[in-house]
């Protein structure tokens, strides 16, 4: 394995002088760009933080494929919130230090090379594409992933990126077509590699209810709620029971405002997996000790994920409502943390500059290769949404 060069537009030095004239503003910057989490880790996760960090494999070595508590809480979460039982599939996890590492070194952990294709969505995640370029391969990006015809011929295909709910758009796959894709890429011995990093953050159900006001919303370890989930590729009605050439990647930095502790997984395929755990231990992508036991605890923790997607539910409706009075056409979006409007110029960058002038600062969508759109992000705080609600209406 080896690193080959990789270009993309994803820089974010490329919108530092919309944020200078942001910043200008009246009232300051109000940075809906990045999607970095801002809320508070769960004490669940804090506690099991604090009290495993002179742990055994604290001191000493963790275990790349995770301990024991970990493998269990895994197994779990899978069950009752994806409704996947691992064992019955023969699927094995990994945790992985975040999921963009996963993402990057994906293509070259499966061997993929000079003359393999790797499938994406042209409207996408820019890591997809430039994991594919670190390994060598060739990035075949198509208008629809559903629309298997339009990639099942392409000779060389080795591996087909499917996000769901989607980062920028929101868009949710149905499982109809999770099953298609799945079945046409194994026809042609490919792996599907489905991310669903946003899974829990799930829009369909409460798109035209009102948000629940904050003081309404669970406190943590409230049981009395559920939450729904997009598809999982893994679901056995999707993968008809196994999980040869499927794998899945989960991530606890939305769901647990946990992207500092770099916490996440690869699911599938058991063989795969396997061989992915031996090549991790070897280069050391391994989570420490403590923030495994902490990851483990974010998992079991649901009360504090419907805490967070009560949080996201009313930023994102106060955003769409907010940017349909300043004249975009937006919509709730059906998951994920973000509104996808097209820009009104026509432009990303146009719309970025007038933007900056009232001091809000979405990503430019050419970032995800569609420079007529922007993305809104839900990741700031209630008071940083409130400011760029009222001066988007204003």
């Amino acid at each position: 394995m080896g690193f080959h060069a990789y270009s993309s537009p994803y820089d974010w030095s490329r919108i530092a002088g919309f944020k200078a004239t942001a910043k200008a503003a009246p009232g300051g910057m109000v940075d809906l760009s990045v999607g970095s989490p801002v809320d508070p880790v769960p004490d669940s996760v804090r506690e099991a933080l604090s009290a495993t960090s002179d742990a055994a494999n604290a001191h000493g070595y963790p275990v790349t494929v995770g301990t024991a508590d970990l493998k269990a809480a895994i197994d779990t979460w899978f069950r009752t919130m994806r409704g996947v039982d691992l064992k019955s599939i023969n699927a094995a996890a990994v945790p992985t230090v975040g999921s963009k590492e996963a993402v990057s070194l994906m293509a070259s952990l499966l061997h993929l090379g000079p003359g393999d294709v790797v499938v994406q969505p042209k409207v996408s995640y820019p890591t997809y594409e430039i994991g594919t370029q670190l390994a060598g391969a060739t990035v075949a990006k198509v208008d629809d992933v559903t629309d298997v015809e339009s990639w099942v011929h392409i000779p060389g295909v080795k591996a087909i990126w499917v996000n769901s709910p989607c980062n920028p758009t929101g868009e949710i796959i149905s499982a109809e077509w999770l099953a298609d894709i799945v079945a046409a890429a194994r026809r042609i011995g490919a792996v599907v590699l489905s991310d669903e990093c946003y899974a829990l953050m799930d829009w369909r159900a409460v798109r035209d209810s009102a948000p629940e006001a904050e003081s309404n919303e669970p406190a943590a370890g409230d049981g009395a709620f559920s939450l729904s989930a997009a598809p999982c590729a893994l679901n056995p009605h999707i993968c008809e029971g196994s999980a040869s050439g499927i794998l899945a990647l989960y991530s606890l930095s939305k769901q647990s405002n946990m992207a500092g502790y770099r916490t996440a997984l690869i699911a599938g395929d058991y063989r795969l997996v396997t061989e992915m755990s031996e090549f991790r231990k070897q280069i050391g992508q391994i989570i420490p000790g403590p923030v495994q036991a902490a990851m483990a605890a974010g998992l079991n923790d649901a009360a504090s994920v419907h805490v967070q997607w009560s949080r996201y539910r009313r930023r994102l409706a106060a955003l769409v409502k907010a940017l349909n009075a300043y004249g975009y056409e937006a919509s709730m979006p059906a998951g994920a943390l973000y509104v996808w409007v097209k820009a009104k110029s026509g432009d990303c960058w146009t719309d970025m500059a007038e933007l900056a002038k009232i001091g809000v600062v979405p990503s430019p969508g050419e970032f995800y290769g569609a420079p007529a759109y922007l993305r809104f992000s839900s990741t700031a705080t209630d008071e940083a949404i409130d400011s760029a609600c009222a001066r988007l209406a204003a």
